[in-house]
């Protein structure tokens, strides 16, 4: 496992800020670390990078205790923190130069310039970080955390205070990165989970209240295991529908057209494919309805 979090408990003076925290997320997987503010996801993600202590429980990342040899582990991660500490006085490959040094990186030069083309900095790489737009200072922050071509990245609202054009530049910078990474991000941003992640889990008042996959956490708003829109030219036969393995109803919207519920997580779609080739009905529409992850958040943390 990339990342595992066994039974970690904070407090803040009296405060819970996590409550026997326990989840893994395997290598590859892109996971949205989602929660109302003060539900939790900084405490753990500076727990996670080893900024904080945790009270009880451990974490690890790629198979090593947090709290191990702490310049082997940092080897292991790369941590851009809700609020990017910059120099804004240093030039762009300057400070990123700085940092290789920090992980001492051969041909700091070369490296510096390998994440500056790879963030899209070139064009301000002449720059003070002072002189930058918010956007291209989180491209630097997230330079500076992939500089050392770590196997996971934590990404601490990412795209906060961006506007909708920088925040569709670091949305697919982050998705560009993260092919041969693992990635947790949290964010409030519900739009980026759907579009980035592969997983989300939800925490609230510190205690994870859902883990499961983006199309999983979507239905749920549903309470369904699949909800498909089927419509075509002919008149439906809403019995022959009824009758068909793993359907659990049929409701009509007209006479060629009705919304089918599954009665599992079972794709239903190739079936009603098929029943319409065989029938030689043509199909006019065939798609998946499905729930938003906003609503799911909502009716959770409210």
């Amino acid at each position: 496992m990339s990342i595992s979090v066994q039974n970690i408990t904070k407090h803040y003076g009296a405060q819970k800020a996590l409550n026997n925290v326990n989840f893994e997320v395997a290598s590859g997987e892109i996971v949205g670390f989602l929660g109302p503010n003060g539900a939790g996801k900084s405490t753990l993600m500076k727990i996670l990078t080893g900024f904080l202590p945790s009270d009880n429980g451990k974490a690890s990342i790629c198979g090593l205790p947090v709290s191990a040899n702490a310049t082997l582990f940092r080897t292991k991660i790369g941590y851009l923190p809700e609020l990017n500490p910059l120099y804004p006085e240093m030039y762009v490959k300057e400070y990123l130069e700085v940092v290789a040094g920090f992980y001492k990186l051969k041909n700091k030069r070369t490296k510096a310039g390998e994440v500056i083309d790879i963030t899209g900095l070139s064009p301000e790489a002449h720059k003070k970080i002072g002189a930058l737009s918010k956007g291209y200072r989180q491209r630097v922050g997230l330079a500076q955390a992939l500089i050392h071509d770590p196997e996971v990245l934590i990404l601490d609202e990412p795209t906060s205070g961006l506007d909708p054009n920088q925040l569709d530049e670091i949305r697919k910078l982050i998705t560009g990165i993260s092919k041969n990474k693992t990635v947790m991000l949290s964010t409030h941003i519900m739009q980026e989970v759907e579009a980035i992640c592969n997983r989300v889990i939800i925490i609230n008042k510190g205690n994870i209240i859902a883990d499961n996959s983006t199309t999983q956490i979507k239905n749920m708003a549903l309470g369904l295991g699949q909800r498909v829109a089927f419509s075509t030219l002919e008149a439906i036969d809403i019995q022959h529908l009824e009758s068909l393995p793993y359907i659990a109803s049929v409701e009509v919207e007209s006479e060629n057209s009705c919304i089918i519920t599954s009665s599992s997580d079972t794709d239903i779609r190739p079936l009603l494919f098929q029943m319409a080739v065989k029938e030689n009905r043509t199909i006019i529409s065939l798609y998946e309805q499905s729930g938003t992850i906003e609503n799911v958040f909502r009716d959770l943390t409210r």
